[in-house]
């Protein structure tokens, strides 16, 4: 596990806002860490470690703030980038998966071009929660007939279950609540 960097404790940079966007809901904002460059520098920091020297074509990031920790990361590791968006945002031929939300379900769409077969692929996204969103990225890579390395994210909410309804695919997150 790459190592956290010396004297910074990322999760002082995590910002709790009860019950938003409703009431029960406790929302880990990031924007403090975006803030800070030594923080946000030391995120994209622990997430190169543990990645740099493997063999990875492709990051897959998803809307919106997994374009925040996808790009950098894709840049200091040398790969490149599949954006993955919510439908009638990309300009081109798409493919789609639809996903079960909570209450309902939801679509994401990427270009036809984005992963070609064979490509191992990251997939990057700020947070982990019920697992919804990355398991529909891993779909979607399966579609274009890429392989996932592991699902990478800055927090992880343990109690939602999205590490076991990730399940085979390995999951790594920075922080843990």
């Amino acid at each position: 596990m790459p190592s956290k960097p010396r004297g910074l404790d990322l999760k002082t940079f995590i910002r709790d806002i009860p019950d938003f966007p409703k009431p029960g809901i406790l929302f880990r904002d990031i924007t403090p860490l975006l803030q800070n460059p030594k923080a946000f520098r030391a995120a994209i920091r622990i997430l190169a470690g543990r990645y740099e020297g493997k063999r990875i074509d492709k990051i897959l990031c998803v809307e919106s703030r997994g374009f925040l920790f996808g790009a950098p990361l894709a840049v200091k590791l040398g790969v490149g980038l599949a954006i993955v968006r919510k439908p009638g945002k990309l300009p081109w031929k798409t493919r789609s998966v639809e996903y079960a939300l909570e209450y309902g379900t939801d679509v994401i769409q990427i270009h036809q071009d984005s992963i070609l077969p064979g490509e191992r692929v990251l997939i990057v996204d700020d947070l982990l929660a019920t697992g919804g969103t990355a398991s529909a990225g891993v779909q979607l890579v399966a579609d274009h007939s890429g392989k996932v390395v592991e699902c990478a994210f800055l927090i992880e909410l343990t109690g939602l279950g999205g590490r076991k309804r990730l399940a085979p695919t390995r999951v790594f997150s920075a922080l843990k609540y």
